[in-house]
């Protein structure tokens, strides 16, 4: 069900919430996907109340707001978007009319993006793949984007926010150290993925990302056949699926060439452990296929 047409009424809904649950105390920050609530919660400590659109386990390509949750943005100070998500495509020009007052700052801006290949039914085609975050050498700049925003919402607390940002470039630091100790002896090493969110992290790490979903959709026959055929080939013993996806066709391989599914987690909202665990189990297949 689409809920687009159902815009005037959520019009309606900014005019009848009398109340909120929202801290009265404190402003409100309204991102896309919950790992940029880790970020701003690393620089501003407990400063903001933070708003995440979308909800753990939702597909943030075609995620769909409730009215309730657009009306909530009457409340925020600010936006952070992704700039490349598929919902936000839909919806992002909604949620700035709701609140023409809202600060505003799309990380992707400051980010060398790469091509995307995501077509999904029902929604505008990706300008490019939005899934930068769960990179390290990305996370490193979108860190020093939000500490700057932040200042501008709230400059008296400057100097706290840049403690803070020095403690989390410290931990951004550490993790980007990690995946490029453990990726340099496999570059150009593969890996297969079902749906392709770990495209950055492959490309700033010398990586390749084989990816079983094609186009956005599930893979074709051929498709199917291919990537039986390279998995043998390349001796890969594992294959990715993130949490929010079905892993049936990713187990039609598996099942095939003898190969574990591991399920990551790229949405979480404790970005550090979330993509340390990714790091880990990459490096695994990579170790793994090399048997």
């Amino acid at each position: 069900m689409i809920r687009i047409p159902l815009f005037a009424s959520i019009l309606l809904i900014l005019v009848s919430c009398g109340s909120s649950n929202t801290d009265p105390g404190k402003s409100v920050i309204t991102v896309s996907i919950p790992p940029y609530k880790y970020f701003i919660e690393k620089i501003a400590g407990d400063d903001f109340k933070v708003n995440v659109m979308v909800p753990a386990g939702a597909n943030p390509h075609i995620y769909e707001p409730y009215p309730e949750q657009i009306a909530g943005l009457s409340k925020s100070v600010a936006y952070v978007s992704n700039g490349f998500l598929g919902f936000e495509m839909t919806w992002l020009d909604r949620f700035y009319e709701v609140n023409n007052k809202m600060a505003k700052i799309s990380l992707g801006d400051s980010i060398n993006p790469l091509e995307s290949d995501h077509h999904h039914e029902g929604a505008h085609t990706e300008a490019a793949d939005p899934h930068y975050w769960v990179s390290p050498a990305c996370a490193h700049i979108m860190a020093r984007n939000l500490k700057n925003f932040l200042i501008n919402l709230n400059v008296s607390r400057r100097d706290y926010y840049e403690v803070n940002y020095m403690k989390l470039d410290s931990i951004i630091t550490s993790v980007d150290k990690k995946a490029a100790g453990l990726f340099s002896e496999y570059r150009k090493g593969s890996f297969m993925i079902y749906h392709p969110n770990l495209g950055y992290l492959a490309r700033d790490y010398g990586l390749e990302e084989i990816s079983v979903e094609y186009e956005g959709k599930e893979p074709p026959p051929s498709r199917m056949k291919y990537l039986i055929d390279r998995a043998r080939k390349e001796n890969l013993k594992v294959i990715f699926v993130q949490k929010e996806y079905d892993i049936k066709n990713a187990k039609a391989i598996a099942d095939e060439i003898g190969a574990e599914i591991i399920i990551i987690d790229p949405l979480s909202e404790n970005w550090e452990r979330s993509t340390v665990d990714i790091i880990n189990s990459v490096y695994k297949s990579l170790t793994e296929s090399k048997r």
